[in-house]
């Protein structure tokens, strides 16, 4: 089985091909991504119109490149996958039209994925590992808690009540002059600053649930900031290294709230989304399951961040199970991962 997964949520144009195969080092047969950080850098955020138009551009020729890598051609397809949301509504658009041109020009099944999911599911992707799990999905746009019961089947335990942690690291860095994305920035910034010169708050450390907060932060930054009489480069290494381990300390004590949450025993704790390819996140997450008995999980950095194989496998995992989504599917710019199966019908 393959199928053609396209992703245009944010600024990322991607198109994947992936198989059912039993060992996931051979899953992915392409994974084509068009980045458009160079356009939105002068921003210091994404344009919604400048992602769309983007889209416009690039999608069929990320699409014949795809097809390249995987040395197949569109008729070996069995399935089209595509981003219906949540994201920026142009670019979804532009993808979700594709999609349908696609699937109705070639007769092949159309299957709509919530951006979620896809990141939900890499795991499974990546790792092969088996529902139930524990899932942080961490990126410039959610920030959640979710407990992975089976495909369709999730249960949220918390989310941020203002911004994502990504947000925070993108607003962090334009406030500091470092670039676009803030996240590899901040990260990189980090490495030579200290974490203990400024401190700062760990947002709801110690709360009942695991609910996020990282509005407060940035406000903690942005008054360290102006507290200075103007920046050096150390100052920005220092501060980069404070917030980042403030983000990091708060999503690992909300973490470990979130465990005595769970409905069910799970095996793995998994973390997914671009804010999930942060190195000092990783390592204490990892030690955080070490104390709980568990199998931390961390797909590639290439999967964390968007991308088209994560819809792909979102598609296949639906397709196996004999669902797909009727062509007049509309964008949708929010769509909650517990409604997911809203846009689903059997074959």
């Amino acid at each position: 089985m393959r199928i053609l997964g396209i992703e245009t949520s944010c600024d990322e144009t991607a198109v994947a091909i992936v198989q059912d195969h039993s060992h996931p080092a051979q899953r992915i047969l392409a994974s084509c991504i068009f980045s458009q950080i160079s356009q939105h850098q002068d921003y210091g955020g994404v344009v919604p119109e400048l992602a769309a138009r983007a889209h416009l551009k690039y999608l069929m020729p990320t699409l014949h490149q795809a097809l390249f890598d995987a040395k197949t051609s569109l008729e070996e397809v069995d399935a089209i996958a595509v981003t219906a949301g949540p994201g920026l509504m142009g670019g979804v658009l532009v993808g979700l039209m594709a999609a349908k041109a696609l699937a109705l020009a070639l007769h092949k099944p159309f299957i709509a994925i919530n951006h979620l999911e896809g990141h939900a599911l890499t795991p499974r992707l990546s790792h092969a590992i088996s529902f139930p799990y524990l899932l942080l999905l961490v990126s410039g746009g959610h920030c959640q808690f979710v407990e992975v019961q089976g495909l369709g089947r999730y249960r949220l335990l918390g989310t941020t009540i203002d911004d994502a942690a990504g947000e925070a690291f993108d607003k962090v860095a334009q406030l500091m002059g470092l670039d676009y994305p803030g996240g590899p920035s901040i990260e990189k910034s980090a490495g030579q600053g200290d974490p203990h010169r400024f401190t700062l708050p760990i947002p709801l450390k110690g709360r009942a649930g695991c609910n996020l907060s990282f509005s407060g932060l940035k406000t903690a930054v942005r008054t360290v900031v102006h507290s200075l009489p103007y920046l050096t480069s150390q100052d920005r290494h220092d501060i980069a290294a404070c917030f980042q381990r403030a983000i990091v300390d708060s999503l690992t004590e909300r973490a470990e709230q979130a465990l005595k949450l769970l409905s069910m025993p799970v095996e793995h704790f998994v973390v997914a989304g671009g804010v999930g390819a942060n190195q000092a996140l990783r390592m204490a997450l990892n030690a955080l399951c070490k104390r709980y008995g568990l199998q931390f999980v961390a797909p590639p950095v290439a999967l964390c961040t968007d991308n088209a194989a994560m819809i792909a496998w979102a598609g296949l995992e639906r397709f196996s199970h004999g669902y797909h989504s009727p062509l007049n599917v509309k964008p949708r710019p929010r769509w909650p991962l517990q409604e997911v199966d809203n846009f689903f019908s059997t074959l």
